[in-house]
């Protein structure tokens, strides 16, 4: 399969999203800025999926037990981390909360606490984009950091 094909399908994976595309790209040889490009445009459509899931399939799933079981659990962890930044900040908190790359602060996530709050659905989808496109930043230079500062240990071990 196509690299970059990988790291789209990749960013759009639950958990990983382009906390894992970035780098898989970077790795497979992409230039860094077509993989932040792709993997944050791939990461931002999860949003609308996001909002139609929770509009038309959501209520039908709702009734199989498992379903609701493994849903409340997220929902319930999505509204425990995106709550204080939200209240404290708004749509900018919502960005925000985004941003931070860690598990569990992506886009998935990000869409699911916006649905919860009922915030609005165009001011959210931005804060999101916002926020996975910083993500995918900060994720970038860490990766091009590591493969820096890597290529540099390498070369003053290889020449010792």
């Amino acid at each position: 399969m196509n690299d970059l094909l990988q790291a789209i399908i990749l960013s759009m994976l639950p958990i990983a999203e382009l906390r894992g595309g970035i780098p898989l790209a970077i790795y497979r040889g992409v230039h860094p800025a077509l993989a932040l490009l792709v993997c944050v445009i791939a990461n931002i459509i999860v949003v609308p999926i996001m909002y139609a899931f929770l509009d038309y399939l959501h209520h039908h799933l709702l009734h199989w037990r498992w379903y609701k079981r493994v849903f409340d659990h997220f929902l319930e962890r999505a509204r425990r981390k995106a709550h204080p930044y939200i209240e404290k900040y708004g749509y900018l908190g919502l960005a925000i909360f985004v941003a931070v790359p860690l598990p569990m602060t992506g886009a998935y996530t990000g869409a699911l606490a916006a649905w919860f709050f009922k915030m609005d659905r165009k001011k959210a989808f931005l804060a999101i984009a916002a926020g996975v496109l910083v993500a995918g930043l900060i994720v970038t230079a860490v990766v091009l950091g590591g493969v820096k500062a890597l290529s540099i240990f390498t070369t003053a071990v290889g020449g010792v």
